[in-house]
């Protein structure tokens, strides 16, 4: 059998992975527009490289009057941890040498001014009370607050009224150096064939019933075939969906979503000094990605601070790619969607046209309001960061994921953003499960998954506190995520 991927991503690069270590008599390629894995939204620079575990992101947890609900903040808790337990999977079985090329401890913050101390409050009390956040301090004392995030708070009047919350064994993780090495380990120990420069064109069914996959590969036409095809193209996926045919293609548009970080390099030193991510509250009608924050983040061993990030109405599928493209992608059936979109998220389309046209005086303001002053002790310079299509399903836009797969179970791709690459394992799992059961229901695939994943039952990691600790304290070893510092909660 032939299993063709698109998209050498962190989810095409762990699919197929999963793939090969289950089945490794399968014939797996993968097809990849850009030069190398892991160098589309993959890659360092192009997302934030915080390991969403729900620990800091407000928009995770959201508030309804008084009352607080916590079941996305678990469920995305949850599926890190699996996560989690592949990588530690890799590192143990010596695929990864050294976890610190890619993951690295950082503490996870969020910090509020006085209007919403009363809604961070109550968050900490929902969320402590889990056995997953029992390590969660919180404080709305100064001094302890700067010695969490001193960047933040050095330059901010003694006498302002913040509050924060701290969890100590967050990571800060390289999603692009991270798929380069499951790229070299899955085309050396696994067999799986990576082709480069390859611009997929249109998916299609021949009369035998594979897929033909129809190509530009370093400007020649070439013909792919497959008997099962994923796509994680990223944004990318949704013209592939859309030429593919299949009945439920028409249900689903690209909602496109730019960005730009602000970014600084900075010493090992300051590095120590400030080893956080540090999550604000969005603007009202703002996206949840665009939640401020301001992160270290480790990269080819250089330390950067980066904060941002600065939405954008960015019609293009993916970076690198035109408006053209996004046209050509477009159906007539697609232009009731949006229109819909832009009329019941008025304010979200207004502020991503601001947001657009925001010059670098204005970013460097918006960082000085989140940590007053910083944006004089650093030589900070604006990026551009990768591209986000957001799905609008049935009309109506949705944020997250979602996996789809075809009736007969040969076509499979994921759509969406945020958490994204953070759950990646997990969600590929769950894809495979529903794309080709065959190759995970034998007893051999139940030996080697729970060598790879020990607890992905989402359920109970979220409900059975000892297993959960088991599990996670034997990924956060061999990942080099050290035991906690401090025990209980704080108030």
């Amino acid at each position: 059998m032939k299993v063709t991927i698109i998209g050498a991503g962190i989810m095409g690069t762990t699919f197929a992975i999963l793939v090969k270590e289950l089945a490794p008599e399968l014939d797996v390629t993968i097809l990849e527009r850009l030069e190398r894995a892991g160098a589309g939204n993959s890659w360092a620079f192009n997302n934030a490289g915080t390991g969403h575990e729900a620990n800091c992101e407000l928009n995770y947890t959201p508030v309804d009057e008084e009352v607080i609900s916590v079941e996305k903040a678990l469920k995305i808790h949850a599926q890190f941890n699996v996560a989690k337990q592949f990588w530690a999977y890799l590192v143990d079985k010596g695929a990864i040498k050294e976890p610190t090329s890619f993951i690295n401890q950082t503490k996870h913050c969020t910090i509020v001014s006085e209007s919403s101390i009363e809604e961070l409050k109550l968050r900490f009390k929902e969320m402590s009370a889990h056995h997953f956040f029992e390590h969660m301090r919180y404080s709305e004392d100064f001094d302890e607050i700067k010695s969490w995030i001193p960047f933040t708070m050095e330059g901010r009047a003694r006498d302002e009224k913040m509050a924060a919350t701290v969890i100590e064994t967050g990571t800060d993780v390289n999603f692009g150096a991270l798929t380069e090495l499951m790229a070299e380990y899955a085309v050396n120990h696994l067999g799986v064939k990576i082709e480069y420069g390859v611009h997929v064109k249109r998916v299609h069914r021949s009369p035998a019933g594979s897929w033909l996959v129809e190509t530009q590969t370093r400007g020649a036409p070439l013909q792919h075939r497959a008997d099962v095809l994923f796509v994680g193209a990223g944004g990318g996926a949704f013209p592939i969906l859309k030429k593919s045919h299949l009945p439920f293609a028409r249900r689903f548009t690209g909602f496109p979503v730019g960005g730009r970080f602000l970014q600084a390099r900075i010493t090992p030193e300051q590095a120590d000094q400030y080893r956080a991510k540090t999550y604000g509250k969005a603007e009202v009608g703002a996206p949840p990605m665009s939640v401020p924050h301001l992160d270290l983040r480790v990269a080819d061993g250089q330390h950067y601070l980066l904060f941002g990030p600065f939405a954008s109405f960015k019609p293009v599928l993916e970076k690198g790619r035109g408006f053209v493209d996004y046209l050509r992608a477009m159906r007539l059936h697609d232009i009731p969607g949006l229109l819909n979109v832009a009329l019941e998220h008025f304010p979200l389309v207004k502020y991503l046209i601001s947001e657009t046209f925001k010059g670098d005086k204005s970013m460097l303001e918006a960082l000085d309001k989140f940590a007053p002053g910083l944006s004089r002790k650093f030589d900070w310079k604006p990026i551009e960061a990768g591209q986000r299509v957001q799905i609008i399903k049935d009309g109506d836009l949705q944020m997250g994921t979602e996996i789809i797969v075809s009736s007969d179970k040969t076509y499979g791709t994921i759509l969406g953003a945020s958490p994204g690459a953070s759950v990646s394992p997990e969600a590929m799992l769950r894809a495979l499960e529903q794309l080709m059961p065959g190759i995970v229901d034998n007893e051999d695939a139940k030996t080697k998954l729970k060598a790879m994943f020990p607890e992905d039952n989402l359920d109970t990691l979220i409900n059975n506190p000892e297993r959960y600790r088991e599990v996670r304290d034997a990924a956060n070893t061999a990942l080099g995520i050290s035991a906690l510092r401090h025990s209980g909660n704080g108030m």
